[in-house]
């Protein structure tokens, strides 16, 4: 199961090396290997966060107290991983900021040696992690479309959409990658402490770490929001099923709820008026192909 054993993987080598950089960080007195553990230290309670997750979803799968399965669930676990990025990345900007009022001595030699092995950790996270894609649940959810009996037409307005976005693999990648761009700016700072004498570095590259790494945790914020508060479905699904439907003879859609319920995963309820009233089961042929509809209400007025 990759949605479940790529974050273990990443969980297992980021508590190593968070385990190294504080204690090479106590050993040499260096304030940023520490702070820089510390980092780690929150991201891999994060990613367990996101295995609990994955967990969790599959093992209540088919648990009928779950109207529309378990697919929040990954959305659930990515807000709140994005929250805790968010909070790091407050400390992150006050730690920079004291540091660059208050100055401490840095073992360099030391600290760039275990940055540039938290690096090549990180890079190596990234990897496993493939960008916070999950081609698991994109197979899942056609399972799950094939279960509930869903049945797709041919018809020409069909979306596709090749690639879905799993929330909780997502926020997990962004841990790793906001860890690997703070190790690549802890090694030029350090770097620049060290050849040039410019100790001040390393607070303000703090700074922008912090500034970078807020920007793509309101992002997550932001997408796993609109699922977690039944969001409106995207504008190019909802166009295709309304313009398929009209497409048929006396038929106007009078009302039109698209909500995701998962990774890729949708649920539809709408309404319809027709001159010539047929059964519900008639117009699920003509709804758009490949949009990941899993549940789907069709209401028939005449």
């Amino acid at each position: 199961m990759p949605g479940e054993f790529r974050p273990l993987v990443v969980i297992v080598i980021t508590a190593l090396t968070m385990a190294v950089e504080i204690v090479a960080g106590v050993a040499f007195g260096s304030m940023a290997l520490l702070a820089d553990g510390l980092h780690m230290a929150s991201h891999a309670s994060a990613l367990a966060i996101s295995l609990l997750a994955y967990v969790y979803a599959r093992r209540h799968a088919h648990d009928a107290r779950f109207c529309f399965g378990t697919g929040k669930v990954n959305s659930l676990a990515g807000f709140t991983g994005a929250v805790l990025l968010a909070l790091f990345t407050l400390l992150m900007a006050w730690e920079s900021i004291r540091r660059l009022l208050n100055p401490v001595e840095i073992a360099f030699n030391q600290a760039i040696g275990v940055a540039i092995l938290g690096l090549l950790v990180n890079g190596f996270s990234v990897f496993i992690l493939g960008g916070g894609h999950s081609d698991e649940h994109q197979h899942e959810d056609h399972e799950d479309e094939h279960e509930h009996g869903h049945d797709k037409g041919h018809h020409a307005n069909s979306p596709h959409h090749h690639h879905h976005r799993d929330h909780n693999l997502r926020s997990a990648y962004l841990h790793v990658l906001a860890d690997a761009l703070t190790s690549v700016l802890a090694i030029f700072a350090l770097l620049g402490g060290k050849y040039a004498g410019l100790r001040w570095l390393d607070p303000v590259m703090g700074v922008v770490g912090a500034i970078l790494v807020a920007r793509w945790s309101v992002g997550l914020l932001q997408t796993t929001s609109r699922v977690l508060l039944d969001h409106q479905g995207p504008e190019e699904i909802r166009n295709a099923i309304q313009q398929n439907l009209e497409a048929l003879p006396g038929v106007t859609v009078v009302d039109l709820h698209l909500w995701q319920i998962g990774p890729g995963s949708y649920s539809l309820a709408v309404a319809l008026i027709a001159s010539d009233p047929r059964p519900p089961d008639h117009y699920r042929p003509y709804l758009p192909k490949h949009a990941g509809l899993a549940h789907v209400t069709i209401e028939v007025q005449h």
